[in-house]
C-alpha cells in the first residue's frame, strides 16, 4: 500500500478510536439494546397501575354481575342516576350498558373522566364478548356446548423446515423477520452515520485550510480514500466486537436457554436452535460485514464528494439528499421485503446497489439462494469503484472552491475535467 495511503489511513482511524465516546459507545450500545428488549418485560412486572372505580349501570342485568375486577379495575355496580354517576368524581369512569346488549353487541359506552387506556377497553371489551357469546350458546339448548367446543378447538403451530439440496433444515419466520430488520437498522445507521462523518470531517478540515497545506505533498485521490478507509476501519472495528460479544453468547449462553425450553412452543424452540447455532451466527456477521463495507464505501464516497464541494454543514443539506434518501429507501423497504422475501420485487430492490445494502441483509436470513447475494454483492463492489472514481475528480476540483455552493450540473461539471 502506497505509504502516504496509510498514513493518513492510520491518523483518521486512530484519531477516532482513541475517542472516548468510541470506546462508550462501543461498550454501552450492545447493553442499550439488551435493555431495551429487557425493558417492557420490567416495566410489566414492577410497574403498579392505579386501581380505577368504575360505576356499571347494567339496563340488561346479564352483563354487570359477570363483570371481574382486575388489578387495575374494580366495578361497582349502581342503581344511581347517571347524571349522579358521571359528576361522581370518586369513580374513575361509568360503564352504560344497553338493554338490548346480547342482540346488540355496540350498546355499550364508557364515559370516564380523563382519557381512557387501551389496556382497560380490551379488558372490558373482551369481558362482555365472553359474557355475550356464553348467552348465545346456551339459547341453543344443547348440553355441555361450551366443554364441546372448548374441546374441538385447535391451536395449530406450523413448524417449518427449509429443502436444501441433500436435507432439510428448521426454521423461524419469526426469528429471520426480526433479525432481518434489525440487520437492515444496523447498516442504515452505520452507512448513514460514517457516512456523514467523512463529509464532516473534509468540511472542517476545508474550512480550516488544512487541506490546501495535506494537498501540497499527497495526491487529493490518496486523501479522500484515506478518509474514507480510515472512517470505514473504525466502523469495522466496532462491528467486529459486538460480532465477538454475540458469539461469545451464542457459545456460552443460547446452549442452557435451549437445554431449559427443551419442551415448550414449537417456534420458540426453533428460534433458539438457530440463535444457538454459530455456523449461522457466524454466516451473518460475515455478510453483514461484506455489505457494510460495500454500502458503506459506496454512499462515502458521495459524502466524501459533498463535503469537498461546500464551505459548512447548512450548504451541505441540501446536496446530500442525494445520497441520504436512496438509504432512507432501502430502509423503508425493508418490512415490505421481509414480508415476502422471495417475491420478485425482494429480489431486484436487494440487486440494486443503491437499496441492496439493507434489503439484501433483510433477506439474507430467511436463506435466499447463494447466486442473488453473490451478484448484489459483485454489484455493490463494481458501483463502488466507479463512484469513487467519480468522486474523487469532484474532490480534486471541489478541495479548492470556497464561498460558492455548487448544484448538482456545477458537480457534474467538475467531474468531466481531465
Amino acid at each position: 500500500m502506497n505509504n502516504q495511503l496509510s498514513t493518513i489511513i492510520a491518523r483518521e482511524y486512530l484519531e477516532r478510536v482513541k475517542r472516548k465516546s468510541f470506546i462508550i459507545s462501543t461498550i454501552l450500545m450492545p447493553l442499550f439494546m439488551v435493555a431495551l428488549m429487557a425493558l417492557p418485560a420490567l416495566i410489566a412486572i414492577f410497574a403498579t397501575p392505579d386501581e380505577k372505580k368504575i360505576a356499571v349501570v347494567d339496563d340488561s342485568g346479564v352483563i354487570a354481575k359477570t363483570l371481574q375486577n382486575g388489578d387495575e379495575v374494580k366495578f361497582v355496580v349502581s342503581d344511581a342516576a347517571l347524571d349522579d354517576l358521571m359528576g361522581n368524581e370518586d369513580y374513575y369512569g361509568v360503564l352504560v350498558i344497553g338493554k338490548d346488549i346480547v342482540k346488540d353487541p355496540s350498546a355499550v359506552t364508557l364515559y370516564s373522566h380523563s382519557a381512557s387506556s387501551l389496556p382497560l377497553e380490551q379488558s372490558i371489551s373482551r369481558q362482555i364478548k365472553q359474557t355475550i357469546e356464553s348467552i348465545r350458546l346456551r339459547e341453543y339448548n344443547i348440553d355441555n356446548l361450551s366443554e364441546i367446543l372448548a374441546q374441538i378447538n385447535a391451536d395449530v403451530k406450523l413448524q417449518t423446515y427449509r429443502i436444501d439440496s441433500e436435507e432439510t433444515s428448521e426454521t423461524s419466520s419469526t426469528l429471520s423477520y426480526a433479525v432481518g430488520l434489525l440487520m437492515s437498522f444496523m447498516l442504515y445507521m452505520f452507512i448513514l452515520i460514517y457516512g456523514q462523518m467523512v463529509m464532516t470531517s473534509i468540511i472542517e478540515e476545508k474550512n480550516n485550510r488544512v487541506l490546501e497545506i495535506v494537498v501540497s505533498s499527497v495526491k487529493p485521490t490518496y486523501l479522500m480514500l484515506g478518509k474514507i478507509l480510515g472512517v470505514g476501519f473504525v466502523a469495522i472495528t466496532q462491528i467486529l466486537i459486538w460480532a465477538v460479544i454475540v458469539l461469545s453468547f451464542t457459545f456460552w449462553v443460547m446452549p442452557s436457554l435451549v437445554a431449559n425450553f427443551a419442551v415448550g412452543d414449537p417456534e420458540l424452540m426453533a428460534a433458539l436452535s438457530l440463535l444457538g447455532d454459530p455456523w449461522y451466527v457466524v454466516q451473518l456477521v460475515v455478510y453483514l460485514l461484506l455489505f457494510l463495507i460495500g454500502g458503506y464505501l459506496f454512499y462515502s464516497s458521495i459524502f466524501a464528494a459533498i463535503g469537498s464541494a461546500v464551505d459548512n454543514i447548512q450548504d451541505a443539506s441540501q446536496l446530500q439528499t442525494v445520497a441520504i434518501l436512496p438509504i432512507i429507501v432501502g430502509m423503508v423497504l425493508s418490512p415490505t421485503v421481509v414480508a415476502d422475501p422471495m417475491s420478485a420485487f425482494a429480489t431486484w430492490v436487494s440487486i440494486i446497489p443503491f437499496t441492496s445494502p439493507m434489503v439484501m441483509m433483510a433477506r439474507i436470513p430467511f436463506g435466499i439462494p447463494l447466486w442473488q447475494i453473490i451478484l448484489s454483492i459483485v454489484l455493490l463492489y463494481l458501483t463502488f469503484l466507479f463512484m469513487i472514481w467519480l468522486s474523487a475528480k469532484i474532490y480534486r476540483v471541489g478541495i479548492f472552491m470556497y464561498g460558492k455552493k455548487p448544484n448538482l450540473k456545477e458537480l457534474i461539471r467538475w467531474a468531466r475535467y481531465k
